[in-house]
């Protein structure tokens, strides 16, 4: 392990730096030397994967400066000081400093060893646990991403962070525009292999040779074919249904192949969503049940309640930014007409229905009910269910809604959303508790 870490060995005397550059080498460390701080510099810097063996007394900039610049430079950087006899205390200053440890001269080259392999090993520990701290970011802003408050996209995201820590290979179903390539993108960023590549590929785009040219091989170019090429990371598999039969058997044995626990995880994404017709329906038996080991359905727009009107408020704030215009303000009918429409589209139409409005609003004309009956896929898709809610409902959402709205345009001013709203500050504290909203929110 140690020879995956690097020495920077810093010191002005020639033969100095290169018996310990020696020493170290044939203790299996990977050894750099520089004759001044000054060209250490130019080498290190933050997130750099080694640690530092430096001379407190040089020409130039000296030990107790460099050291000051490194720990500018990264905090975290394990830094051994050399000092002479009458330069103990300025190295116990320097540990004060930040330095880890210092070695005096003559010294023994096995308590140099010895510190070498605890300043490596505790450099390591901290550039992974940086590096889980970024993964864990990713995969936190990837589900960030997946808005709503609703059961279904709660238990959205506790099925994400689970499967996301599993091995397995997993099969993503639901209908057009609920978010599948979203959530494979979640998966991967919220796994052990957050760091290493993701591939998407439509098993649609393509006809059956040359798909099974990029995903198999031979590639015309003399690149790597899309599995060797992901190797160690995630193929995602859009469109799985479209696999002829052929390719499936190939899928199956690449799969199959890997063994247990896999090298490259297979993520198959699967938009069969007509009446009567099941993936599994689509996919030979044994290629369908490797892959649907783990499998996540994702919940439909009309199915999540509230969380319509959280979408619709956060695209049309996007989309108002981006046009530099003031974001449509709902009445309630039309907050009713948006939770009662069936969104046949799902979240990819309710996003085009809230730029539309934003575009609307900046002109001064139009409705949400004419948006809503301007379907992408059919003509005039009804704006309203059949199937009723309960008034309450519908009034929590709007009352939700409108709060958060208000909360926003105001930036947080209690008094101000109280004066606009005619609400005591009590009443207000008690809903925005009901609906878990927060001021610090909108600061």
């Amino acid at each position: 392990m140690a020879r995956m870490m690097k020495v920077a060995i810093v010191d002005d005397e020639e033969d100095l730096r290169q018996s310990v550059s020696q020493w170290l080498a044939l203790s299996g460390f990977d050894t750099q030397t520089f004759e001044c701080a000054e060209e250490a510099l130019k080498t290190i810097g933050p997130d750099w994967p080694g640690v530092v063996i430096s001379d407190i007394r040089m020409p130039g900039m000296d030990g107790m400066a460099f050291l000051k610049k490194l720990m500018g430079i990264d905090s975290g950087l394990p830094v051994i000081m050399i000092t002479g006899h009458g330069d103990v205390p300025m190295a116990v200053e320097a540990m004060r400093m930040g330095a880890m440890d210092f070695m005096e001269k003559p010294f023994d080259p096995d308590r140099m060893t010895e510190l070498a392999k605890r300043a490596t090993n505790q450099r390591r520990q901290t550039l992974d646990n940086r590096a889980l701290r970024k993964d864990l970011a990713g995969g936190e802003q990837m589900i960030g991403k997946l808005i709503g408050t609703s059961g279904p996209m709660e238990r959205l995201r506790e099925d994400i962070l689970d499967l996301g820590q599993a091995d397995g290979h997993v099969l993503i179903d639901g209908e057009t525009g609920t978010g599948k390539t979203l959530v494979a993108h979640a998966l991967h960023a919220t796994g052990p292999r957050a760091g290493k590549k993701f591939i998407a590929v439509s098993c649609a785009a393509y006809a059956e040779d040359a798909l099974s040219a990029k995903l198999f091989g031979p590639v015309e170019d003399s690149g790597l074919p899309l599995v060797e090429e992901v190797r160690g990371g995630t193929l995602c598999l859009e469109d799985v249904e479209a696999l002829s039969s052929a390719l499936q058997a190939r899928l199956l044995t690449f799969i199959n192949d890997q063994g247990t626990p896999a090298e490259t995880r297979t993520i198959a994404i699967c938009n069969v969503h007509g009446e009567g017709q099941t993936v599994e329906d689509a996919l030979r038996p044994d290629l369908y049940f490797r892959l649907a080991a783990l499998k996540i359905t994702l919940p439909p727009l009309r199915n999540r309640g509230e969380d319509v009107l959280t979408l619709f408020t956060s695209m049309s704030q996007q989309f108002s930014e981006e046009y530099g215009c003031d974001a449509p303000e709902l009445s309630a009918q039309e907050a009713a007409q948006l939770l009662q429409a069936p969104w046949p589209g799902n979240v990819r139409q309710l996003i085009n229905v809230a730029e539309r409005a934003v575009l609307q609003s900046r002109r001064g004309s139009g409705s949400i009910a004419s948006l809503l009956m301007q379907g992408d896929d059919e003509p005039q898709v009804p704006a309203i269910t059949t199937e009723g809610k309960p008034l309450k409902e519908y009034v929590e959402n709007f009352e939700k809604m409108l709060i958060d709205n208000t909360m926003r345009r105001h930036k947080g001013s209690i008094s101000n959303v109280m004066e606009e709203l005619c609400l005591p500050r009590r009443t207000l504290n008690e809903k925005m508790a009901k609906y878990g909203l927060t001021r610090q929110d909108y600061l």
